[in-house]
């Protein structure tokens, strides 16, 4: 079901009353998940009913049919087969449902007693606790958040069903941990505002209180106390409790392999809000691709554990320079050491995913690819153990430790399992032949059944004397023999055989052996099956036994991954190891944007600059015109210091950072229509909360804040949110704009370096060269621009006429007026209220004719007029302005 509404059967059919025997199993079921969709399973396919139909049939693009009576009206219904189920769940939970699996308990060929075959619902499927590969992106974890209130504000948990990851947190800030985590369903009390993330909210549940869900916890791990794992605040218990009981619930009780809590807090983390990770499309671009974004540039991971691994490291860069370091060392040796890079990377090709595989195994869901996963990587994890030899660093000497070297479990699963395995166990064939000796035996009678009746034959034909006699199957009697007229006195006349039919040229006899030998084999394929399930079994024990060692092995085996990827991202020699100090300095020498970089590969070469941030120069004022790269040039060096923090190279020939604790990029705005904010309103919102929570610390990049509104207005907030940047925040700040007169404040703020983009006119044309230099834009190149974009020409013509005359004349923004003549800053000297300046006679004089057409058009408002109304404006206008004979 959708989280907002759940489709929910009539009155009468909630009670079932007068419904067939089945469909009372399925009102029950209904009853006990309301906000669900039923897939019920009936033979070969899962089929729904009423709204349940009605909403997937449409959702699906499936037919919606109907199916006997309730209450006097046809019951709406649609079905998928089983064999294909998991493609259709897949669409319902991107499209939002929740999906209850009501299975049959009994097998309809053995079942004994009346009445309808037994169902219970043995998972509810839900956006956070999906385990299935095709459900599942592989490069990304797939988390259920639970948020819980204590006296001291609220608590976080989150958990990976597919991995076992499972952290906490005590928040201190909701939006940043959503941004940071993009939780694919959320626990939260109603009165908790998840902002946009709100559709991920799941059906309230009641937490515990802190003492019980601290002992539920504990007792969820076999533990005494939680203490044992660490220190949690009330919060982080209760909202760790209701993530493990939710889980529980969806599971039908079973629980998956969790390890347990890990404390994490918000202190060592880089903080970015959402509207800073939407504007520097770290994991995402704003179409919501994964192409064009900071994490596609650097991704040279070779697992999706290792994928996954990158990709937490980037939505949360490390601020402990230790920490940093420790990534950095790691990937430094693999760098210093290609050859070891090299074998580490021919194992790492054969990883396959253990951490999710484990995770359908501690389910009861695994198949035997699961378990030949697991089978895989202890074979990858010692290959990517020989490499790693002498004195390493202490990062990649963990890793190395904690590889499951040694683990019998290797052996027995490459004895046991065939290569390659079938996807589904009941497909048969999971378990190599010569392995149990009682499977080969019944697979032997199974399929060599030809072979045994042929030999059986011969055996009869020599007894007794008939070489004619054949064995054959007849669907009513089985196996049995056929002699020709000839010979049926003579085989009357042995007692172990049995007439069973007479024909016309013959009869049909049956034998003890023969009969034994026609049970077993009709039994043979279903004890094939049934053995071959039990050893399976014994083999997931055997994995589940070891499952601590495999969780470390495979984390051990993504953070090579990982590393591997950083060193092949500095093999080139134009990405290099920055410098991460406590201090406050940031120095980018040749700094780049990597992803603007790849898209030009091959057309034109990036343009590096230099950004320079250090304390006495720590605000960055950057002007020049729109398409000269301010923009790029603000989101590489915020870009730069995410992926030096998160521990990898960084795309510049030197750079020295001091950590960031807080990051604020507000790069580009738009409209907000859903909820009625205009560009300006999200702009205003965005900087205030900027100026609400950044520090010194902070890194803060921002670009034309003011241009949503009148000019005046946009430079007078421009100007008031630069100095409150520069000498209360005191923040290191990079900030754009168009407001040229702003770079007029550096005399009066010390710290703050105006800076512009270059741009040379070369015949009558207009260069943007993309480099930025000290100093401040003598003019917008507005018109040039206007022109490069495709504004006809007589607009354009006339845009420069009017600029050359306010130019020449000091109009009310002229670039040439110094800076105690323009209105703000003039009347600011004079402690006097800003008012617009009019064009003074003699200016209104020099300018340029209008035109009467463009005059008239401007004195038409279309949002205000009927389609009557614009008819009659137009013949006003035709009859007006008549097109002159020959014209176009």
């Amino acid at each position: 079901m959708t989280p907002s509404s759940a489709p929910a059967a009539p009155p009468k059919a909630a009670r079932g009353e007068g419904a067939t025997p089945g469909m009372v199993q399925w009102f029950a079921s209904k009853a006990d998940h309301p906000d669900a969709v039923l897939f019920f399973r009936m033979g070969d396919f899962y089929e729904l009913f009423f709204e349940d139909a009605e909403a997937a049939s449409a959702a699906l693009d499936i037919a919606l049919t109907h199916r006997g009576e309730h209450a006097g009206q046809p019951i709406p219904m649609c079905g998928v087969p089983v064999h294909s189920a998991e493609s259709y769940l897949a669409r319902l939970i991107r499209r939002g449902f929740r999906v209850a699996v009501v299975e049959q308990m009994e097998d309809p060929k053995t079942r004994t007693g009346r009445g309808p075959i037994r169902r219970e619902v043995v998972r509810l499927v839900t956006p956070g606790t999906l385990t299935e590969e095709s459900l599942l992106e592989a490069g990304r974890p797939n988390l259920l958040l639970a948020i819980a209130r204590d006296r001291d504000g609220l608590g976080a948990a989150w958990l990976d069903v597919s991995t076992g990851l499972f952290e906490t947190a005590a928040i201190s800030e909701l939006p940043a941990l959503l941004g940071r985590l993009e939780p694919a369903e959320i626990l939260a009390p109603r009165d908790v505002p998840l902002g946009d993330w709100d559709a991920r909210r799941a059906p309230e549940t009641a937490p515990s209180p802190p003492l019980v869900a601290r002992r539920r916890l504990a007792d969820a791990f076999g533990a005494a106390s939680l203490d044992a794992f660490g220190t949690y605040s009330d919060g982080e218990a209760i909202a760790a409790a209701l993530a493990v009981d939710y889980v529980r619930a969806t599971q039908v009780g079973n629980l998956p392999r969790l390890a347990h809590p890990v404390p994490q807090g918000q202190t060592g983390v880089l903080l970015m809000d959402a509207a800073t990770r939407a504007s520097l499309e770290i994991q995402r671009s704003r179409d919501g691709g994964t192409q064009h974004t900071i994490l596609a540039s650097v991704q040279k991971t070779l697992t999706p554990a290792g994928a996954r691994m990158l990709a937490g490291w980037l939505s949360a860069p490390l601020t402990d320079p230790t920490g940093i370091a420790d990534r950095q060392d790691a990937w430094s040796w693999l760098l210093a050491n290609p050859d070891a890079a090299v074998q580490l990377r021919q194992a790492l090709r054969t990883t396959p995913d253990i951490a999710r595989a484990l995770g359908r195994l501690s389910l009861n869901r695994g198949g035997p690819r699961d378990l030949a996963a697991i089978r895989d990587g202890l074979a990858a994890a010692a290959a990517a153990h020989a490499p790693l030899q002498g004195p390493l660093p202490p990062a990649l000497a963990a890793a190395r430790g904690a590889l499951p070297i040694g683990l019998g479990l290797g052996a027995q699963l490459s004895a046991a399992l065939a290569d390659p395995p079938p996807h589904r166990l009941d497909d048969g064939g999971a378990i190599a032949a010569g392995f149990d000796g009682e499977l080969d035996a019944h697979r032997s009678l199974r399929d060599d059944s030809r072979r045994v009746l042929a030999t059986m034959q011969l055996d009869y034909a020599q007894r007794f004397g008939v070489a004619s006699l054949k064995i054959k199957h007849h669907a009513q009697l089985g196996y049995v023999i056929e002699a020709p007229a000839v010979a049926v006195e003579k085989l009357r006349g042995f007692p172990e055989l049995t007439l069973r039919q007479g024909l016309a040229n013959g009869a049909r006899f049956t034998e003890p052996a023969l009969s034994d030998l026609d049970r077993r084999i009709s039994e043979a394929g279903e004890r094939a099956a049934a053995r071959e399930k039990l050893v399976f079994g014994h083999l997931v024990r055997a994995a589940l036994d070891c499952a601590n060692a495999l969780a470390d092995g495979a984390d051990a085996l993504a953070f090579l991954d990982t590393a591997q990827s950083a060193a092949r991202l500095a093999e080139p020699g134009t990405w290099c190891r920055p410098v991460v100090t406590d201090g406050d300095t940031f120095v980018v020498q040749a700094g780049r944007h990597p992803v603007v970089e790849a898209a030009l590969a091959g057309k034109a070469a990036f343009v590096p600059n230099r950004c320079d941030l250090s304390a006495d120069r720590r605000v960055l004022l950057l002007t020049g015109p729109n398409m000269a790269g301010k923009s790029t040039f603000l989101r590489q060096n915020a870009l730069i210091a995410v992926l030096a923090q998160a521990g990898l190279p960084v795309p510049a020939e030197s750079a020295r950072l001091g950590v960031v604790d807080r990051l604020f990029s507000r790069v580009g705005a738009a409209d907000d229509l859903a909820r009625g904010r205009s560009t300006f309103m999200v702009e205003m919102t965005e900087t205030a909360a900027i100026l609400h929570q950044a520090g010194p610390r902070s890194l803060v990049v921002v670009d034309e804040i003011g241009r949503g509104t009148a000019t005046l207005d946009g430079l007078a907030i421009a100007w008031a949110v630069l100095e409150a940047l520069h000498s209360s925040i005191r923040c290191r700040t990079i900030f754009a704009t168009h407001f040229h007169e702003l770079a007029g404040l550096a005399d009066r703020l010390p710290r703050l370096r105006p800076h512009t983009m270059r741009v040379k006119e070369w015949k009558g044309t207009v260069v943007f060269l993309h480099e930025v230099a000290e100093g401040a834009a003598g003019r917008s190149w507005g018109v040039h621009v206007a022109e490069l974009a495709g504004v006809p020409a007589p607009v354009v013509r006339r845009a420069a006429a009017l600029l050359t005359a306010l130019e020449k004349h000091g109009g009310p923004l002229g670039a040439g007026a110094p800076l105690g003549a323009l209105p703000l800053f003039a009347a600011v000297e004079a402690n006097t209220p800003l008012s617009p300046t009019p064009l003074s006679p003699a200016q209104e004089a020099v300018l340029p004719p209008a035109d009467p057409l463009a005059t008239a058009l401007a004195a038409l408002d279309p949002d205000r007029m009927t389609p009557r109304d614009a008819l009659d404006a137009l013949y006003r206008l035709k009859a007006q302005f008549p097109i002159p004979d020959g014209a176009g």
